[in-house]
């Protein structure tokens, strides 16, 4: 494919790719499958690859992530990003409106909408791209997040339509349950701290240094805001309606998210619902906003020192109910950890009937100075899981049962240990217990690790009961003929196990370490450790100020790493692992090609994979070479972390393409 080819391509892919993303994450209307998608995906990934100078900073391969920042701008609001005044009370909402009455000339239309739980963020769009996306900070000045922003798949990178030139738009990125609830299961599994609500989740999250963490975990945004000088719209309601026309996930009447109205009863029916519906809503809000409508009617209100004249918040209050705490039970994860879990009378709470609430561990117990039979008070709040927030001690009996912590485990009856400095109680007889012996092997199999297809948690389940794994290494010991036994298993069924076993060998290193379920090493942990030491040998072998040296690896990552390589069982898993034929070493890069002659490169910062003089090694050995500064005939920047800024800066007057180390690993291994 020619240079003329390639950039007519790669823009038709980019206007497709970006089409199906807003068929998909915004009108919840896919048009094609995710495989074909990734196809696309993949073919434009390879075309900027090998034909960087057309790549955008926009395209839709941007949306996995991938930029480090160590320090995020600091960057003045052109419109001040004002909080609104809250009320708990509805009379306080009728006293509002009808003093705006009394201030405003003509009639008052009204909008209603959600006020989400989330992260305010105004994102400026300049000829219908990207720019910046700004968070609130103190309302005058915030921080520029764009490039974890621009991971968010509901916010658009180009607009379609008829824009403004030059505008920003404002709303609220928020967590939605589901991946909340997914993200927090995860981290149960790898013995981490839970997450206690999603929108302080969300804000941390935003504020990650690595925007591939940012696009795992699945943010959402709602956009409502339109600000600009000498914008054509004459009112908010209508503004809203056209950012949805350019693109943008807007509040809409058919989810009854917003309502225009011209009185007073249609605010409270618009506040009465949602006080009723809020729980079945996919995400968090806290209460509604009502605006004034029309721009002019609002700029003759204006503002007080604080906030508008012309809008307020209606808070919900957390809805606290009263119930019998009537067991306490105790479940045993992955890594052995103890969670206990308060056991309820059923009770009406938030528009779902709960039945229990987690107690966190046996501090938390102590704390509450909890009793069988005891009434106790349970709260959903900004919480997903139900949590008991006090207890009330008068109708208790006098012979209550106190509940006390177990010592030993519920599952296998063994004496539980409290590691120093923790809260969780852990069973240690790992190898014997059965949640953990197939908690370990439910997450080597599950899609993040080793993906096997026809093999799941059911199926885990009767492969243990039958005696035909207790470690993940038997896995691939299985047979045909001793899967098809199985119940509910027919021939199709066992043969795709079989082959679905046999197509994980090919996971790459990285993905296998991951899989092996070591504490503390999730997704990103395991990459980092299998690029630093390239096989697991290596890292098996790794000194602790080795393991620190390598970025994002801190103290109790190290140890969890050095405990797990001195277990005689785990040696004895991965030597059967390496028999079967699994990944364990970083596979090599092609070397000596001429695939980069005739370009230069200046190479900054610090890498993951190589060091720098490997990369410069490279780029020799594949026929380019290395400049020591940027100029005019600059082919590429090759940009690892800490990459300074005065390159940074002069690379983009100059408009020379920035590259990252996968990128340039893609385009050597072609």
């Amino acid at each position: 494919m020619n240079p003329i080819e390639a950039q007519k391509r790669i823009e038709q892919l980019t206007h497709e790719l970006n089409q199906h993303n807003h068929n998909y994450y915004v009108e919840n209307n896919p048009t094609i499958s995710d495989y074909e998608f990734d196809l696309l995906l993949k073919e434009l990934h390879n075309l900027e690859t090998q034909f960087p100078e057309f790549a955008s900073d926009l395209s839709p391969t941007k949306r996995v992530g991938g930029d480090v920042t160590r320090k995020f701008e600091t960057v003045v609001h052109r419109f001040p990003m004002l909080s609104l005044s809250n009320t708990y009370s509805e009379e306080e909402i009728i006293d509002w409106a009808q003093r705006l009455k009394k201030l405003a000339s003509g009639p008052i239309e009204y909008v209603c909408e959600l006020k989400y739980d989330g992260v305010a963020i105004g994102i400026r769009y300049v000829n219908g791209k990207f720019s910046r996306a700004v968070t609130r900070g103190d309302g005058t000045q915030g921080e520029d997040i764009s490039a974890n922003v621009k991971t968010i798949r509901t916010i658009p990178l180009s607009l379609k339509g008829d824009f403004p030139d030059d505008f920003e738009i404002r709303g609220e990125i928020f967590f939605p349950k589901a991946n909340f609830e997914a993200m927090n299961r995860q981290r149960e599994e790898l013995g981490e701290s839970v997450f206690a609500n999603p929108r302080n989740s969300a804000s941390g999250t935003l504020k990650s240094q690595d925007s591939k963490v940012v696009a795992e975990r699945g943010l959402d945004c709602y956009l409502y805001g339109v600000y600009g000088d000498d914008l054509p719209m004459e009112s908010h309601f209508e503004s809203v309606r056209k950012a949805q026309e350019w693109g943008f996930k807007t509040p809409q009447e058919k989810n009854k998210y917003i309502l225009k109205t011209s009185s007073i009863e249609g605010i409270m029916e618009f506040i009465h619902y949602w006080d009723r519906e809020r729980y079945n809503l996919p995400f968090d809000i806290d209460g509604i906003v009502i605006k004034v409508n029309h721009y002019e009617q609002q700029a003759d209100l204006g503002f007080t020192a604080k906030s508008p004249r012309w809008a307020i918040a209606y808070k919900f209050k957390a809805e606290r109910v009263a119930t019998i705490l009537e067991e306490v039970t105790y479940q045993v994860g992955r890594t052995g950890a103890i969670t206990p879990v308060a056991n309820l009378k059923p009770v009406l709470l938030g528009g779902t009937v709960v039945k229990r609430a987690s107690l966190h561990n046996a501090d938390q117990i102590e704390k509450l100075n909890l009793y069988l039979g005891d009434e106790v008070f349970v709260e959903k709040g900004g919480e997903i899981i139900p949590k008991i927030v006090g207890v009330n001690e008068e109708p208790r009996k006098t012979d209550a049962e106190k509940v006390l912590f177990i010592e030993h485990c519920p599952e296998c009856g063994s004496e539980l240990h409290r590691r120093e400095g923790e809260a969780q109680h852990y069973c240690t007889n790992d190898l014997v217990c059965p949640p953990q012996v197939k908690g370990r092997m439910e997450h080597f199999i599950s899609r993040k690790a080793m993906n096997i297809d026809g093999l799941g948690a059911e199926t885990i389940d009767l492969l243990y009961k039958k005696g035909l794994a207790n470690s993940v290494a038997d896995l691939y010991d299985l047979t045909f003929d001793q899967v098809v036994n199985l119940d509910r298993m027919a021939d199709k069924s066992a043969n795709n196990l079989i082959v679905g076993i046999k197509n994980s060998k090919i996971i790459p290193f990285e993905r296998v370490l991951f899989a092996l379920g070591i504490r503390f090493v999730g997704e990103t942990v395991a990459k980092k450790l299998a690029f630093a030491f390239k096989n697991i040998d290596a890292i098996a072998k790794a000194s602790y100020d080795e393991l620190i040296a390598v970025d994002e690896i801190g103290e109790k990552i190290a140890i969890a790493v050095q405990q797990f390589f001195r277990d005689e069982r785990a040696i004895q898993t991965i030597k059967r692992l390496k028999l079967a034929g699994l990944q364990f070493e970083i596979e090599e890069v092609s070397l000596d090609s001429n695939m980069l002659e005739g370009k230069t490169f200046v190479v900054s910062g610090v890498f993951s994979r190589f060091s720098r003089n490997e990369i410069k090694e490279l780029i020799e050995k594949n026929g380019g070479k290395n400049v020591a500064s940027i100029s005019a005939k600059t082919s590429y920047v090759l940009a690892g972390e800490n990459m300074g800024p005065a390159k940074l800066e002069k690379a983009g007057s100059l408009e020379i393409p920035i590259i990252s180390e996968d990128d340039f690993i893609s385009m050597i291994s072609l």
